[in-house]
């Protein structure tokens, strides 16, 4: 310990820290000789007495150090009162750190933590995100009936935070109030429905997982987030999407029609023709026929696709399992690459995956054929992996590969691991079942391996050769003999009870030698094993009543021995054969029968792959790898009919933009804004209307002034052309002429424009209203109206360009990017067209009046008030 505890002080930058770890060195160890006890006695002491300190610094090493010591799976539960007193430290690196330390011990030290709650509570208030969410977890690991009802309050604020990892703590917090109270279960729904409404990919993985642990029959709370879960599920992190893929599986499984009914369209015609007679099943039957997939169900399908290239092993299996179980079966060939390149993990991933492969390559062998050699063994391999892949070797063995599977089978055969040796042994007699046209062939190759030296190998072969005789015993005389011959060498029990029971089943065919058989087992029926007892018991029975002359004897010895057996199995078992076979006075009715009981023709053995079985459990589950129902397993459900209404998927897309409208603009202007727009459509059509003719008259300051806003709204645009050939050769009259024209149809306009601007801007509208009554010929009053059109039309300008990014803002919004999407109003900059000197000379000498038209020659609006000091000196006249 005072070694440690003097490198430890050395690395530490903290000068009190190094004080404390010399103290605690001096009162530890003492001595030499007592130093080991002391320090088990005194244990962590320099820990409490930095987490005492008055400096920071020592109270952040001493927490580091005890975070590590957790790391490392070491007991710190005897400090949890000393870090308690630092839970409402002001360094926010301390109070991070305690806040791990109780998340891990709070649960074991509730009456201490207790004494904290205040300070939790108001840690729930703290600026930092990620206080609260620390906060927010300690509050939860405390499990104490009492505090309910503070968690859900506080679970409540925390999925109205703003910060989604907060959110996401409050879904975590979820499941451990639910299961620390099951009755807050309808309270929880109502949190987890609105946390499901939650467009962040943060909270999205963790409030399915709530939702699968409170309330997983309540799929209506899925529907209108279905399509948002679909599109969100690429960018969620990877154990988020294993989540949610499980639970839109059974999602899927309840909400569309099987896409697999093309397939067994035939059988159900089949069916409909034999079965029903009546005429509207039939017109059901046809309706059925044609299958159109439901857009929901490709996109569920078109959007894990991509997560099949996922460097997470889980994720791979869990879209291996979601086009397994819900997508066409012609789809479902594109797993298989998937989940071969997931051989290339660990032993454990092989070991899960590997299990799903032999489940799904029993019924779809042509989906993993390709990549058969992947499944060859490696010496390398553990047994359990090697076992596996021998299964879907077995599965995917057809008469097309099934001689280069033998040759690969007999590598294995001689391999060091004897157990995988006689798993492979099996499989050979699997295969020898399954296909008929090498039977022979493994049979043979089987009756080779009896000489071999490995005796778990010979006793493999000859249960596995058993199997196959029974099939066809009357072939096989040979064999059986070739067989009796070992059991002076076999001592392994299943194989020298597999010779007796075959030798009995098959004694009429060799009378010769199952009689000596019989009387060398009856010499050592005391020290075999109880499995061979039995056996040699039923040999004899078999052969007392097919040649009693010979075995007789030899069987009522053989009798008398298991009548006083230490095991009872055997010794009933020797009564029920005595009443049976041997005739006397109290034998009843049954002995008449004797023989047919013994004798009978039994049924072969079916060899069966034991993954036959697993394919009722969801593929990837806990259930399926222990082929038991696991607790927690949430059953997929077969699929409906007929399709459930595809329309409660259905999302309006305008409610969510209105709703997400910032809390600062107020609903009362949307009346305004549209007034204005419209006016300004009015205008802009108004001046796009007039000719080039009339345009070309104003002054130089208004034409900068319409042109800015012309260039604002995007409809005015052919109205700069037209403006630059305003020096074009047109009578003074018909000019004049046009001007009063346009005159008459603007003034109401303008008057309809500035009674409503008075609401808004009361020192303009005053201006407008006196320019607009005192529209007289002379010169001051042309240029006092310019001036106040001039700041009317930059009010309109801006409130234009509000409205267009508040317009934009809501045709953009959808229901994916409204979290991060931030309306930016970034002004286009356009060149300043520079007057000609041809319309400057034409501009001279005119009368300027406030009716006259305008030219749309854009200018900024920043320079408005310098290009108007700038006309008024090129035209003196003016005033």
């Amino acid at each position: 310990m005072s070694s440690n505890s003097f490198a430890y002080n050395e690395q530490s930058g903290g000068g009190e820290a190094t004080e404390l770890g010399q103290e605690a060195t001096s009162t530890i160890s003492p001595s030499g000789a007592f130093g080991l006890f002391s320090s088990d006695l005194k244990k962590n002491e320099d820990l409490k007495q930095m987490l005492e300190s008055n400096k920071d610094s020592a109270k952040l090493d001493a927490m580091k150090r005890i975070v590590g010591m957790i790391a490392k799976g070491k007991n710190a539960s005897e400090l949890f009162p000393a870090v308690v007193k630092n839970v409402a430290s002001k360094n926010i690196e301390i109070k991070k750190l305690v806040y791990v330390y109780l998340v891990r011990y709070a649960e074991e030290q509730q009456d201490l933590a207790l004494l904290s709650i205040s300070t939790f509570q108001r840690a729930l208030k703290d600026p930092n995100q990620l206080i609260r969410a620390s906060a927010l977890r300690v509050l939860s690991s405390i499990r104490v009936p009492i505090i309910v009802p503070i968690m859900m309050l506080a679970i409540k604020e925390a999925a109205a935070d703003l910060s989604p990892y907060v959110r996401k703590n409050a879904a975590h917090a979820i499941q451990k109030l639910y299961s620390l109270d099951p009755e807050q279960k309808e309270m929880l729904i109502e949190v987890i429905e609105k946390l499901l409404k939650d467009k962040s990919i943060l909270v999205a993985g963790s409030v399915v997982m709530a939702f699968e642990e409170v309330c997983p029959d309540r799929i209506d709370l899925i529907h209108k987030n279905y399509r948002k879960l679909c599109n969100l599920l690429v960018d969620v992190e990877e154990w988020g999407q294993v989540v949610i893929i499980h639970m839109l599986t059974r999602y899927a499984r309840t909400q569309f029609v099987s896409p697999w009914r093309e397939d067994d369209g035939l059988e159900d015609n089949e069916k409909s023709f034999y079965d029903s007679d009546d005429e509207q099943k039939e017109k059901t039957d046809k309706r059925k026929k044609p299958y159109t997939m439901d857009p929901d169900h490709r996109l569920l399908i078109r959007n894990t696709k991509p997560l099949l290239q996922s460097r997470n092993a889980a994720v791979v299996m869990a879209v291996a399992q979601l086009y397994w179980h819900i997508s066409p079966k012609s789809e479902a060939g594109i797993i298989s690459k998937s989940l071969v390149r997931l051989l290339r993990s660990n032993r454990e991933v092989q070991y899960i995956v590997l299990q799903n492969i032999a489940t799904m390559s029993i019924q779809r062998k042509g989906m993993f054929e390709p990549y058969l050699k992947s499944f060859y063994v490696r010496s390398t391999d553990p047994t359990m992996i090697k076992t596996l892949k021998l299964e879907i070797l077995t599965n995917l063995a057809n008469e097309a590969n099934i001689s280069t599977l033998l040759r690969e089978f007999q590598t294995y055969v001689k391999s060091q691991d004897k157990q995988f040796a006689a798993a492979t042994i099996q499989t050979i007699g699997r295969c020898a079942t399954n296909i008929s046209e090498v039977t022979d062939t493994c049979l043979s190759g089987l009756v080779c391996l009896l000489s071999n030296r490995d005796e778990i190998v010979v006793a493999e072969s000859v249960v596995v050769i058993k199997k196959l005789l029974q099939m066809q015993p009357a072939q096989h005389g040979e064999i059986i003999k070739h067989m009796a011959k070992l059991l002076d060498s076999i001592t392994v029990p299943v194989a020298r009870a597999s010779i007796l029971w075959l030798i009995g089943e098959n004694c009429e065919r060799v009378p010769k030698i199952a009689p000596d058989v019989l009387r060398k087992m009856a010499k050592s029926f005391t020290s075999e094993d109880d499995l061979v007892k039995l056996q040699i018991l039923n040999l004899g029975a078999k052969l007392y009543l097919t040649n009693s002359k010979q075995t007789k004897l030899l069987t009522q010895y053989i009798l008398n021995l298991g009548k006083y057996d230490q095991n009872y199995d055997i010794r009933d078992r020797t009564r029920f054969i005595r009443q049976l076979i041997v005739p006397n006075e109290k034998s009843g009715a049954l002995s008449k029968y004797a023989k047919k009981i013994f004798l009978a023709q039994k049924p072969a053995p079916l060899l069966e792959s034991p993954f036959k079985d697993r394919d009722h459990f969801q593929l990837g589950t806990l259930s399926h790898t222990l082929n038991a129902k696991a607790a927690g397993y949430l059953e997929l459900s077969n699929w409906p009919e007929v399709a459930p209404d595809p329309s409660v998927r259905n999302v309006e897309v305008i409610d969510l933009a209105k709703e997400w409208t910032p809390a600062g603009k107020a609903k009362n202007e949307n009346p305004t804004k549209k007034f204005y727009s419209e006016s300004e459509e009015e205008e802009d059509s108004s001046d796009s209307s007039s000719d080039s003719g009339s345009e070309s008259g104003s002054e130089s300051g208004e034409e900068d002034e319409e042109g800015d806003s012309s260039e604002d709204s995007s409809e005015d645009s052919s109205s700069e052309p037209e403006s630059e050939s305003g020096h074009q050769s047109d009578t003074e009259n018909r000019r004049a002429a046009k001007r009063n024209s346009k005159t008459k149809g603007k003034g109401d306009s303008k008057d309809g424009k500035k009674e409503n601007e008075k609401s808004k801007t009361s020192d303009s509208s005053n201006a407008e209203s006196s320019s607009v009554e005192e529209s007289s010929s002379d010169s001051e009053s042309e240029s006092e109206s310019e001036s106040e059109s001039e700041s009317r039309k930059v009010t309109k300008e801006k409130e234009k360009k509000a409205k267009q990014d508040r317009n934009r803002l809501a045709t953009d919004a959808s229901l994916l990017d409204l979290d991060d999407f931030n309306p930016v109003s970034t002004p286009v900059a356009l060149p300043t067209p520079a007057l000609s000197p041809s319309l400057i000379a034409d501009l001279e000498g005119l009368n300027l009046s406030t009716s006259s038209s305008v030219i749309s020659v854009w200018i900024p609006s920043a320079d408005l008030r310098a290009t108007h000091q700038a006309t008024l000196q090129q035209h003196p006249h003016v005033k």
